[in-house]
């Protein structure tokens, strides 16, 4: 039977952005393995990761440890999580690995370059983009260079990243797909009792509510808006948060700095979120760096307006003045004001959510789930090829 590995860093990679994959090729008749950390550097709750344990077993799915460190710079650590890859591949004689992550895509190429074994890599948005820090260049730029050259197939995600790849990178392929898939369906057609939904998280059902959606930490860049709902000082604006993370702590403790404790939510991890979309009036997105960013997608099938960074990957759907309005992510008085004006323009803000349901559809599962068989089907492909150039 072929066999294919699914790696990532961290398990919440496989649980967010993977199954659809998993899916896919068990339906084309592949064995599947997932390889990453279920312990640590997670973004979701332990118990979220024992269902996806569960999940994958009752899919039939091997799923592997590999202690990985996020931080690409913990050598000695992410050593011993290229020996459990390496240990791994060798044991099963994969047809492909398909690696997310930076660090999963370094140990999975070095690896598949080991072992003759074919590698495709999804580049959840390179760390190094126009605007990036420098620091990003010097130590991401020069790593992701030299492995395309151990990369059978690249997947960028957005289009900053395929341009890139494309001119400065020597991978085999180099292909766009634009995200990870996203049920256009499950958000847009949602319908549920929005008053009931705020009073259950706690926001009065007549005031005006802008959501986020991500993890607790400094790319998501929470902070700008509760700096900017604190600088708007209006009674009737209030910032939910769904998520959990680092800086859970200081971000409560900034809200009660500025005064508007009262008016933040941090409502931690939901199973709920798509049923929060549709309670809130606005979709906030502030973040430093972003592939792309689901949560964005998410809230634009659910019919929301978008205030959002004018960075990186965001750009390839969020349009000042259409979509609804951009930022420089550190422009607080920039964010306070798009808020305002969604606030007071509420046919505008209505019309914008329209089209964001309509313009998200490039962005569906159908249309990424098409093009990701069409990559699996051609590392097949060049697999027989390869065996039967070696009879």
């Amino acid at each position: 039977m072929r066999k294919a590995l699914i790696l990532s860093s961290v398990a919440s990679m496989i649980d967010q952005f993977n199954i659809p994959n998993i899916e896919l090729l068990l339906k084309n008749g592949y064995q599947v393995d997932v390889a990453c950390n279920f312990e640590n550097g997670n973004s979701c709750s332990s118990e979220k990761i024992l269902r996806l344990k569960k999940q994958l077993k009752n899919m039939g799915v091997g799923y592997y440890q590999i202690d990985f460190e996020r931080d690409i710079k913990k050598l000695l650590r992410n050593a011993k999580a290229y020996s459990q890859v390496l240990k791994l591949v060798k044991d099963n004689d994969y047809n492909f690995i398909h690696c997310h992550s930076p660090i999963g895509g370094v140990c999975a190429r070095l690896a598949g370059r080991a072992t003759g074994t074919k590698v495709i890599y999804t580049a959840h948005g390179f760390h190094f983009y126009k605007g990036a820090p420098i620091k990003n260049w010097l130590l991401y730029y020069p790593v992701e260079r030299l492995l395309a050259h151990y990369t059978d197939v690249l997947i960028t995600i957005n289009k900053e990243d395929y341009n890139r790849a494309k001119k400065s990178f020597k991978a085999k392929s180099t292909v766009y797909i634009p995200g990870v898939g996203l049920d256009t369906a499950k958000f847009s057609e949602m319908i549920i009792n929005k008053s009931n939904k705020r009073s259950e998280i706690g926001i009065p059902c007549d005031s005006f509510v802008v959501l986020s959606v991500g993890e607790l930490n400094r790319n998501k860049n929470h902070e700008t808006i509760i700096k900017a709902v604190a600088q708007l000082n209006n009674p009737n604006i209030y910032y939910a948060i769904c998520g959990q993370g680092p800086l859970e702590e200081y971000l409560r403790g900034l809200a009660k700095k500025l005064g508007v404790e009262d008016k933040v939510r941090l409502l931690g991890f939901r199973n709920d979120v798509a049923d929060i979309y549709k309670a809130s009036d606005a979709f906030a997105f502030p973040s430093l760096r972003e592939g792309l960013g689901m949560s964005a997608l998410e809230a634009m099938a659910s019919g929301l307006p978008l205030i959002t960074s004018n960075i990186h990957g965001i750009v390839d759907y969020s349009i000042d003045g259409v979509t609804g309005y951009t930022c420089n992510p550190m422009d607080t008085d920039g964010f306070a004001n798009a808020i305002m004006r969604l606030y007071k323009e509420i046919d505008k803000r209505r019309s914008m959510g329209s089209y964001n349901v309509r313009s998200v559809n490039k962005f569906d599962s159908s249309k990424v789930m098409y093009k990701m068989n069409q990559v699996y089907n051609e590392i097949e492909d060049t697999n027989k090829n390869e065996r039967t150039a070696n009879k």
